[in-house]
């Protein structure tokens, strides 16, 4: 994550109206970035959909580029927020050398309920998505802002989960693959939602569909899991 400078706040009397303010021009700037890239969206018409003067948005901000490095840094911690407690309790078993299998397995299943949570859940994923599609695609602010700590440390600690399990080392490509193979069954409905929805016959995913998708996922990772650890001889 690129430094940006600070910014500015109302005086005390008006701190509050002021942080609501700027939440409201950065909850509309993501949609817009991410509907139109970071060039198609500009200051004015972020400014008016947030229903402030164009001004507010400098006052804010100090510039266009300002606002989008806002975007990315709440980003950035709404992630950290919400993938935090399961990849601590994760960290926390991978730390006791007498862990065992059932809870590691459990561990990581809860890992991948948070990422179908992040990702999948309501409007707002569907906002974080295409911001993080036009920034990966070359259209966002002129140097890429948005670097995603807890993607990283959420694929080790998978990753790492693994590899105890496997008996395999953690750098290993066969232990990357898996955890991709693992977590990627939640990904046909990040990348291509419209449609992974329409071969499902489904005109959402919230829900009992959700709930259905995060099981389905559960039982398979299971499936998954067993067969690499009998493949290792860790499985009777």
């Amino acid at each position: 994550m690129q430094s940006s400078k600070s910014p500015r706040h109302p005086s005390a009397g008006g701190y509050a109206r002021g942080e609501e303010t700027r939440r409201r021009l950065i909850e509309v700037a993501i949609r817009l970035f991410g509907e139109r890239g970071y060039e198609g969206a500009s200051s004015r018409e972020i400014a008016r959909e947030a229903g402030v003067n164009a001004p507010a948005l400098q006052y804010y901000f100090d510039s266009k580029e300002g606002l989008y490095q806002a975007c990315a840094l709440h980003l950035a911690e709404t992630a950290a927020n919400h993938f935090g407690p399961a990849i601590a309790v994760a960290e926390t078993l991978l730390d006791k050398s007498d862990a065992t299998a059932a809870e590691l397995i459990e561990a990581f299943l809860g890992l991948q309920d948070s990422i179908a949570d992040f990702l999948l859940c309501g409007e707002e994923a569907q906002q974080r998505r295409l911001f993080i599609a036009q920034e990966q695609a070359g259209n966002g602010a002129s140097a890429p802002v948005l670097d995603r700590p807890e993607r990283h440390r959420m694929g080790h600690t998978c990753s790492a989960i693994i590899a105890r399990l496997t008996g395999r080392p953690l750098d290993d490509p066969l232990t990357r693959l898996r955890q991709m193979t693992a977590n990627g069954q939640l990904m046909v409905f990040h990348v291509v939602p419209r449609t992974a929805l329409q071969a499902m016959g489904w005109q959402h995913l919230e829900g009992d569909n959700l709930a259905f998708l995060k099981q389905t996922v559960r039982a398979q990772t299971r499936v998954l899991i067993a067969s690499w650890m009998q493949q290792a001889g860790k499985l009777a």
